[in-house]
């Protein structure tokens, strides 16, 4: 790094705002100069000076971008590239990076994702309300007790946190199916216990528990309406630790009260945090958790790093790695790609 570079660091507050962006300002070597805020436009000069935003959950929208002259690299500290309009970055030649590779989250986000179907198969929630109610309420929930094993679980997007949550299944005696629009080498396939690729219909009707791992894209979005979720056997819980936008969350809470689907664990919401019209949290049989899936301290610190990491890389002149926008047009000469945010278009990927 030859030349000292501006970082914008953004960090939404409802993941840690500047307590958390602080933290991640230490990591950058000299020469790169850091300013910490909890809104892209928050300080509208570091906006405009900056030559890399990193953002932590935080909308990076066009006006941002046409905000942002000098703006080079946009890096995503998340799997997750959904809050930052991808191509008008691209029209603008700005590459925009997430954390993919690294693994970063794959861990603990398969950790929550068996939390969520363990809470869901063994009651836990019910039970231990009633028992703080001294309500010993054995009789009353032992005809919906289950079990994995035996279980056919339905990955859609196997990934590297959807192959993460197919070794836990297998060492739960489950059966994998997985739907993306690639198919894993069978060697691969092999090791995650015989997974078989099918396609995405097939896996709603055949899945004990279909859990989604997949990114949110146009044509991801509402990827569970209410024609897939009739798909689901009755006997079927959803689980989604990915973007709560890939469900249609009144088909969902329909389905739910209706006796559809048996149940549902959610980690993600659309928005963030939901907003009090959100049915779901009313529904029957759910369990909910606040998007803790990629925030313990031991991811923290990998998104930390792996998200500076390539950030340094770039800035010392080397090509940065998980560019989601590859394709890039040079900067237009005035600025423009104002408007109505597009998010990146594409098949579910695994």
């Amino acid at each position: 790094m030859t030349a000292t570079k501006n970082v914008l660091a953004v960090i939404s507050p409802h993941v840690g705002g500047r307590g958390i962006g602080a933290g991640l300002a230490t990591l950058f070597p000299e020469g790169a100069r850091v300013t910490v805020v909890e809104a892209a436009d928050e300080d509208p000069a570091a906006l405009r000076a900056a030559h890399v935003v990193i953002t932590g959950l935080a909308p990076v929208t066009a006006e941002h971008l046409a905000a942002a002259p000098e703006l080079e690299l946009v890096q995503c500290a998340s799997h997750g590239f959904d809050y930052v309009d991808v191509d008008v970055a691209r029209r603008r030649g700005v590459r925009v990076c997430n954390i993919g590779s690294s693994g970063a989250e794959a861990q603990n986000v398969a950790e929550q994702t068996f939390a969520l179907m363990l809470a869901l198969a063994k009651q836990l929630v019910p039970a231990h309300a009633a028992l703080v109610e001294g309500d010993w309420a054995l009789p009353r929930l032992q005809h919906s007790l289950t079990e994995l094993s035996g279980k056919t679980i339905g990955i859609v997007g196997l990934g590297q946190i959807g192959q993460q949550v197919a070794r836990r299944a297998v060492a739960f005696d489950m059966s994998v199916v997985y739907a993306g629009r690639r198919r894993l080498p069978p060697e691969n396939e092999a090791e995650l216990g015989d997974a078989r690729h099918v396609p995405l219909d097939e896996l709603l009707r055949t899945a004990d528990y279909v859990c989604l791992h997949t990114p949110l894209t146009d044509e991801t979005r509402n990827l569970l309406n209410a024609e897939r979720l009739a798909l689901l056997k009755p006997t079927a819980f959803v689980i989604n630790t990915a973007r709560g936008a890939l469900i249609d969350q009144e088909a969902l809470a329909d389905a739910l009260e209706k006796g559809a689907v048996a149940g549902a664990g959610l980690d993600v919401f659309d928005p963030e945090p939901p907003t009090p019209a959100l049915r779901l949290p009313r529904a029957p049989n759910v369990v909910l958790s606040p998007h803790i899936g990629g925030v313990t301290r031991e991811t923290l610190v990998r998104i930390a790093l792996a998200a500076v990491q390539n950030v340094t890389h770039f800035l010392a002149g080397g090509t940065p790695r998980d560019i989601v926008n590859q394709s890039l047009q040079h900067r237009a000469a005035s600025p423009g790609g104002r408007g109505r945010p597009q998010r990146r278009r594409g098949r579910p990927t695994p």
